[in-house]
């Protein structure tokens, strides 16, 4: 999550290699994974997990052959696909046929402050009138022709990112509790030009992609769609994961600790309600660290978590509020932040306010504030503090 410039600086990169063989793990292979972090046993005991998941949606996939037979299941499976790609196909009958155009931006690539433009263009078809269209062919153009070229520094995202922030968007906006299913996708055709921000070419540096491009891919998404379908779509919400990671050496045992942990912030406000203040929202899918939790297991204390007042953007309906989380090390640490929405906050709709954007400061042991960029790496002293304020939701519809 550092200020990197290429992919080779962001960790090992592991090509598909088999961690298991008949059964058995290959020490070798993972020894050399082992070898290459600073909390082996942290990090073995993850994959030990993950293995045991695999095994375990491999034995019902193998009760599932048994009980309905191999072929039964297969064509399930496909149907699942078609029901999916029926589904969404019907949705899109029923938003108006257009281009709809918007762009956003990033801060900066943490190299540089010049702002990284995403643009996006969604062109919603008609094949053969209202009728219907032939299965086989694309109702929506999704085009980010425009957009900024890659950057260097590490908010380039790649082409899977970007395909899955669209897939996020357009499950969205089905009311039904539709499957995670690739049928979804079927009438939708994604343009990212190779080289630019959203389809980044290697050896380019993309961890920020993943954690921060991501959302606002989203945003530029819902921006485009509330000229087509603006009762469905909500004002931007804080749009950052806010990614923190502090390491250094517990005095407690001697050994090196890493942590990483996300910072919550505002909803946007809806067509008829106000965002959810202190909320993980669209590419995050992550959940708050407890204060406890964190004390227990690391040498930090948590001196301040709250709602930041007045942080959501005013509107007919307000935009949630974002989080204050400050965190005092208590022993000398490394800290990265690698954040975003600090120069523009989030956007609002039909009328509303932006919500606020966030601001990063260090508590220097004399009590002085330093006020910090979105993207950075620090070292901080024994008793030091971070403090982050993460952006408020915009707002949604005119004051009364």
């Amino acid at each position: 999550m550092g200020l990197c410039r290429e992919i080779y600086q962001e960790g090992v990169r592991i090509p598909p290699v088999k961690l298991m063989r008949a059964g058995a793990t290959d020490r070798d292979v993972l020894a050399m994974l082992l070898n290459n972090v600073r909390t082996p046993q942290e990090r073995e005991g993850d994959l030990g997990a993950q293995i045991a998941a695999c095994h375990t949606g491999a034995e019902r996939l193998r009760e599932v052959c048994s009980r309905y037979g191999r072929e039964r299941a297969k064509r399930a499976a496909a149907d699942l696909l078609e029901y999916s790609e029926e589904l969404m196909r019907a949705f899109l009958q029923r938003v108006p046929a257009g281009e709809y155009p918007a762009e956003d931006f990033l801060d900066g690539d943490g190299i540089t402050e010049r702002a990284v433009k995403i643009a996006v263009t969604v062109k919603i078809h008609r094949h053969g009138g209202d009728a219907g269209v032939t299965r086989s062919r694309h109702v929506v153009t999704v085009d980010f022709s425009g957009s900024d070229p890659q950057v260097e520094g590490s908010v380039n995202a790649v082409a899977a990112i970007t395909y899955s922030a669209c897939f996020y968007v357009f499950r969205c906006l089905l009311a039904e509790d539709v499957p995670a299913a690739a049928g979804l996708m079927r009438p939708i055709r994604v343009i990212a030009p190779e080289g630019t921000i959203v389809n980044a070419r290697p050896p380019a540096a993309v961890a920020g992609g993943n954690v921060e491009t991501s959302q606002r891919i989203v945003d530029v998404l819902l921006r485009a769609l509330a000229q087509a379908i603006p009762e469905l779509i909500p004002a931007a919400a804080s749009g950052t994961m806010n990614n923190l990671t502090i390491g250094g050496i517990d005095p407690r045992t001697g050994e090196p600790f890493t942590y990483y942990e996300t910072v919550a912030g505002g909803m946007g406000a809806r067509p008829g309600k106000p965002g959810v203040s202190g909320v993980h929202t669209h590419m995050t899918n992550s959940l708050n660290t407890p204060a406890e939790a964190l004390e227990y297991a690391y040498p930090l204390r948590v001196r301040s978590y709250s709602l930041r007042r007045d942080s959501g953007g005013e509107g007919k309906f307000r935009g949630g509020e974002g989080i204050v989380r400050e965190v005092e090390v208590l022993t000398d640490c490394e800290v990265t932040l690698l954040a975003d929405r600090r120069s523009r906050g989030p956007w609002g709709l039909a009328g509303g306010n932006d919500g606020a954007p966030g601001k990063t400061a260090v508590v220097h042991l004399d009590g002085s504030a330093e006020l910090m960029p979105g993207k950075f790496s620090t070292r901080l002293r024994k008793g030091e503090r971070i403090r982050i304020e993460t952006p408020g939701g915009g707002g949604w519809g005119r004051l009364p």
